[in-house]
């Protein structure tokens, strides 16, 4: 990826319904230049698709958390592809220090919350965790522009 995918990257995380002319006149290429570059980066999966983010409290009801997860051995890609499957998983990230994993999730309420994260304390591997509910987001952003 050079400075001009980069450019188109950051973009389209700002607004990934950004015409490819608009695309064009921000990073100086031609249309048909970014165009191309952005049709590569799909084709080779760095671009693996276009979504809609929300404010944090724009979903009524919604619990969100953060867990931490220790992992026991080496079995972190298994834990991982396990965790891959909860659709009340978010984001999954590996760490450094006392955690291994740090895991966002959601659920509708406390009651459902609370079992997924039970769910998630019986995967073999998974050797202690901790959790915090997020209250509120003050600030998040996805892109620098």
């Amino acid at each position: 990826m050079d400075d001009l995918d980069r450019k188109i990257v950051t973009l389209l995380r700002g607004n990934g319904r950004r015409s490819v002319s608009d695309l064009a006149l921000e990073t100086g290429a031609s249309r048909a230049t970014v165009r191309g570059r952005i049709e590569r980066m799909e084709q080779d999966g760095t671009i693996l698709g276009y979504t809609v983010m929300l404010r944090a409290d724009a979903l009524e009801d919604v619990v969100r958390g953060v867990m931490m997860i220790e992992i026991e051995g080496h079995v972190t890609d298994r834990v991982i592809r396990t965790l891959g499957g909860f659709p009340e998983i978010a984001q999954i990230h590996t760490t450094n220090g006392r955690w291994d994993l740090l895991v966002e999730l959601s659920a509708a309420s406390l009651a459902e919350f609370d079992a997924v994260l039970r769910k998630i304390r019986l995967v073999p591997g998974i050797t202690g965790s901790e959790t915090s509910l997020l209250l509120s987001t003050p600030r998040s952003t996805k892109a620098k522009l």
